[in-house]
């Protein structure tokens, strides 16, 4: 009997790369792997859309829109080139006007796509419509897709079979154009049984010859138990990657998938040899890149606090650069109760991170001392309609944090109306930056705003993790002892021993701070600084042409951008001083909240501010937060710089009362 062949797309080159690295991957470093993928003859790939458009403006320092021009010409002509949309938010957390709605369908048909893969994290119906018609007007292929999420045990709080055959009901009366339906399960929770149950009645509801397909992830361990019970109730196409970004937080690799279903009556229909040489090619193509190491296990507590592989390391990520990865545990665990507050909706992006921000701020505030705007934009109804109301008390506290009242009408119509939306209020942006207004560079400016901004005006910064060659010899640990004769060059004291690097957790006004002390240098919560010794105390001096003092002077070209002369302290009173927010001359020092970036800042040396003025937007963990001055005064120094790297409880700026 002939076997059923099973349709497959190779996520590796967007779900991989973002599910892996944090969608963190520069053009011309993968295309040999694609070159391979196409010979090995496979045909179907995803290839952007996605957190792979912001990140190459956020962190790749490259165009979405070239790369995508660059895929096609490797990938050739006749491949099915597919990437993924977010409903009304395209490609973005933040919710988009209808004008670039439409203008994200006519210009990814225009740099090379072939299928658009659309859905909605909160399985609204009303925000897959007119995306839904704006890709079918393009000339694209749509997918469409309702969103998946497995729920903790004894709850049954939608995400059964019977809501997500609501939802597809929904899609079909209301008459949107698609060429096939996808059920994305992007944290991997859903289990075998819904699995199985929900895409056996989707086979009966579906006109007969519809294409299904399922799409899930490995992070909760069941990805191929998974495909095989989707595979049995009638799906006819999965998704599958390839190493070494594929298991883990990623899809099952295609060659272990292909293994999966031998002596069965399915077939993938590829040469798993040329397939893995392809794979080959991909592994020698990011043998430099960092791989975290919780991309590529499987971790239990995900069912119970569902985060979506795509986002699990680009949290990760993110926490890594601004040194609080060990806060993350926290953050995970306080999902679970953020989700079932906020209205069940899935946990796939921009939701899942609205989550995660929430649970971040719980973690790192207090919880529910700080509502991360899209949190309760989304309780408020801002972003649609959740699965199940969110719970009464939560969208009271949004409503009074964010000052908007609930509403029940379509965002979309919202963002009509809204001033600082669209292709007019992009253009504006353009004009004021002195930035081409074409139709690449409108979008742009609409879905990635202050750091579109950047990249058009060529002032982004790489932010990607590749391993440099001494991390890849590094065989140092810490407080390890004495060296043998002819050690390292470099590392030893002419004694012959080894230079020891000692650790430490140091508590100051109740607040913690991570120390690494290494010959004449010190590191506080990831800021190094250079240190003399003097008698019996441990001093820090600025001097034109340090990196950096313990009162956040910086150098910026060949000098110090430091304006407080003579202002020196000890890495003790420095930290006293992060906590207290005041030096012993009373000036005030305005420090960051939280590890983050500088987006913005809105004074300069000389300037007199009132209490509640914005000095310094701050973002952190995809979040914008603004520091505002605690009273009225005269601002004496900024020691920081926009784009700057900050850590939390470090000197932004200082105010003088006098």
């Amino acid at each position: 009997m002939a076997k059923k062949r099973i349709e497959f797309m190779i996520t590796a080159f967007r779900d991989g790369f973002q599910s892996v690295y944090g969608a963190r991957v520069l053009t011309k470093d993968f295309l040999p792997a694609v070159e391979a993928a196409v010979e090995a003859g496979l045909t179907h790939f995803e290839a952007g859309g996605g957190a792979r458009f912001q990140s190459l403006y956020f962190y790749c320092n490259e165009d979405a829109f070239e790369m995508m021009d660059a895929f096609r010409r490797t990938a050739g002509p006749d491949a099915n080139l597919q990437t993924l949309a977010r409903g009304i938010n395209v490609v973005g957390l933040e919710s988009q006007s209808s004008d670039i709605i439409e203008l994200h369908a006519e210009l990814f048909k225009k740099h090379g796509i072939t299928t658009i893969r659309n859905f909605d994290a909160l399985n609204d119906v009303d925000n897959l419509d007119y995306s839904g018609r704006c890709i079918v007007n393009a000339g694209l292929r749509h997918e469409i897709c309702v969103t998946m999420m497995g729920m903790p045990p004894g709850s049954r709080e939608a995400h059964t079979p019977e809501f997500y055959m609501t939802v597809l009901r929904n899609i079909l009366d209301a008459g949107i154009p698609f060429d096939s339906v996808c059920f994305k399960d992007a944290s991997g929770t859903a289990t075998p049984g819904t699995v199985h149950d929900t895409i056996a009645q989707a086979r009966r509801m579906l006109p007969p010859g519809t294409p299904l397909r399922f799409h899930t992830h490995e992070t909760a361990g069941t990805s191929i138990t998974c495909y095989r019970a989707a595979l049995e109730a009638g799906a006819d196409a999965l998704d599958l990657s390839m190493a070494p970004v594929s298991g883990g937080t990623g899809q099952p690799d295609v060659a272990v998938m292909w293994h999966a279903l031998r002596g069965t009556e399915y077939d993938l229909g590829i040469d798993i040899d040329k397939v893995l040489k392809a794979e080959e090619v991909l592994k020698e193509c990011m043998q430099d890149y960092f791989l975290p190491p919780e991309a590529i296990r499987v971790e239990p507590m995900i069912p119970f606090s569902p985060m979506p592989g795509g986002a699990y390391t680009a949290n990760t990520q993110m926490m890594r650069d601004n040194k609080i990865l060990a806060r993350f545990p926290e953050v995970i665990a306080a999902m679970k109760d953020v989700v079932a507050l906020g209205g069940f909706g899935t946990s796939v992006t921009p939701v899942s991170q609205f989550y995660f921000q929430q649970a971040f701020n719980n973690v790192m505030f207090g919880p529910w001392e700080r509502i991360a705007e899209g949190y309760g934009k989304m309780v408020l109804g801002y972003f649609g309609r959740t699965p199940v109301p969110p719970d009464p008390k939560i969208v009271e506290l949004a409503a009074e944090q964010l000052g908007l009242e609930p509403t029940g009408r379509s965002p979309r119509e919202i963002n009509d109306e809204d001033p600082s939306k669209g292709v007019g209020a992009a253009k504006r942006l353009l004009k004021e930056a002195a930035v081409p207004i074409t139709d690449e560079n409108i979008f742009i400016a609409a879905t990635c705003r202050d750091k579109g901004i950047a990249f058009l005006r060529g002032e982004a910064k790489l932010n990607i993790r590749k391993i440099t060659p001494s991390e890849k010899c590094e065989t140092i640990a810490l407080d390890r002892k004495a060296s043998p004769p002819g050690g390292p060059a470099g590392t030893g004291r002419p004694d012959g021993t080894q230079r020891r690097k000692a650790a430490y957790r140091v508590t100051v006004a109740d607040r913690t701070y991570a120390i690494l002390i290494d010959g004449r240098t010190i590191t506080v919560d990831g800021t190094t600084y250079g240190i003399e010794v003097h008698g019996q105390g441990v001093e820090q001096r600025a001097q034109n042409g340090s990196s950096h003092t313990a009162t956040g002077t910086r150098q910026t070209g060949g000098g110090s951008r430091h304006t407080g002369a003579g202002r020196t302290r000890s890495a003790r009173s420095y930290a006293a001083a992060a906590a207290h927010h005041v030096n012993h001359e009373g000036e005030i020092a305005i420090t960051a909240p939280m590890p983050g970036a500088i987006i913005r800042i809105n004074v300069q040396p000389g300037d007199v501010v009132e209490g509640g003025a914005v000095l310094i937007a701050l973002e952190a963990m995809k979040m914008e937060t603004e520091i505002t001055a605690p009273v009225g005064a005269t601002v004496s120094s900024v020691e920081v710089s926009p784009h700057d790297t900050v850590s939390a409880g470090q000197t932004l700026l200082w105010l003088d009362r006098a």
